[in-house]
């Protein structure tokens, strides 16, 4: 009962009668959500170290810059923070709850089309957000190449560690400097969404929570979660939705970076666990990489199988074999250079980095295996 004591110091009147979890980051935060005397729900996040406490300063901040103008223009509620009360140098917050439930992305993947639609038009909406709401906020702003040199620089740090394996260390690399591969619009990004952050009811997003990560950056970030899901249409339904609700015109590439950040979320989780000392996190990291290494050296050895196959029935060989979409009838097939066809009119070859796959997509089940991609919690 600690929060609900705290919550009680932070909203005065507040009478706590009952308490249940909620779900959270539990390496971050200790939540709960409280009832009290009158019936009214409050959810309650308490920081564990110093770091978590910043990004729920951060949230504050960009929950004060949502004006009423602005939460009336989103088809979703946003939170709203009740009362704070400081423990040491931690500040525990309390928020007026919202009605939904979240859900499991299996259980998102199961809900239909009309859900995965719901929650495409949802993402565009945080994506219309005007930049000036994030930069008069004093948060992050970056560009498309200070994105991707961000991006090169934690690169860097994870690989002085070590632990990274040369294969991923290289697919990353590739990606990174191919410049084509990161010429988007940046757009206000939640930095934070995934399925325990969306609130629903009769089957639509109620309300988006979680807003500690706010910035204007790469959209695609907000796309990495889904990389999760086993469900390849369910993804191409949010996808779809998404463009559909977006003024800006379809970024080509949004799904392979936001693929890249789902994989390269692991090496973060890692050098996080590092700072912190925690070695659960470390080894936990580790073996995912692991896995997914594994499973992109299963992925080319059965691609490779099926073009030896397809040469022998052919009497063609492996050096004259077009891969491209007509041929394979896949979208998204991935040449002997290493690079996806179509993508050419992006970029001069010389953008691209030859040899290589490129980052696997979220479309196309042949291009994308993402059972060893967890949603890796942000920090």
């Amino acid at each position: 009962m600690e929060l609900a004591a705290l919550a009680s110091a932070a909203v005065p009147g507040l009478a706590p009668t009952g308490v249940s979890t909620a779900p959270d980051d539990p390496a971050d935060f200790e939540s709960a959500l409280l009832i009290d005397d009158s019936g009214k729900q409050w959810r309650v996040r308490a920081p564990r170290h110093t770091e978590a406490s910043m990004r729920l300063e951060t949230e504050l901040q960009v929950l004060r810059a949502f004006t009423p103008g602005v939460r009336a223009e989103l088809p979703f509620l946003v939170p709203h923070v009740a009362g704070t009360v400081r423990i040491g140098d931690l500040r525990t917050f309390v928020y007026s709850h919202i009605e939904g439930s979240t859900r499991s992305l299996d259980e998102l993947a199961a809900g239909g089309r009309e859900l995965a639609r719901e929650i495409g038009r949802a993402i565009a909406a945080v994506h219309e957000l005007p930049r000036t709401l994030v930069s008069e906020a004093d948060l992050p702003v970056y560009e498309a190449n200070e994105v991707r040199q961000r991006r090169l620089n934690e690169l860097d740090q994870a690989a002085t560690t070590g632990r990274i394996p040369s294969e991923l260390l290289r697919r990353w690399e590739h990606a990174l400097e191919d410049v084509s591969l990161w010429r988007f619009n940046p757009t206000v990004v939640h930095g934070d969404i995934h399925e325990d952050n969306l609130l629903l009811t009769a089957g639509r997003v109620c309300a988006v929570t979680g807003w500690t990560d706010l910035s204007v950056g790469d959209p695609a970030d907000d796309f990495a979660w889904l990389a999760a899901t086993q469900d390849a249409d369910f993804a191409d339904e949010v996808h779809e939705a998404y463009i559909a609700a977006r003024s800006d015109a379809a970024d080509n590439h949004l799904l392979r970076r936001a693929a890249l950040a789902a994989e390269f979320a692991l090496a973060q989780w890692m050098v996080r666990g590092l700072a912190l000392g925690d070695d659960g996190m470390v080894d936990e990291a580790e073996e995912m990489m692991r896995s997914l290494a594994a499973d992109l050296a299963a992925e080319e050895a059965a691609l490779a199988a099926e073009a030896e196959t397809e040469d022998t029935t052919t009497g063609e060989g492996y050096g004259n074999r077009a891969w491209d979409d007509e041929e394979t009838g896949r979208e998204g097939a991935v040449s002997p250079s290493g690079n996806a066809d179509g993508d050419a009119s992006d970029g001069d070859a010389s953008d691209g980095a030859a040899g290589e796959p490129p980052v696997r997509t979220l479309q196309g089940r042949e291009n994308l295996e993402t059972s060893a991609l967890p949603v890796v919690p942000r920090g």
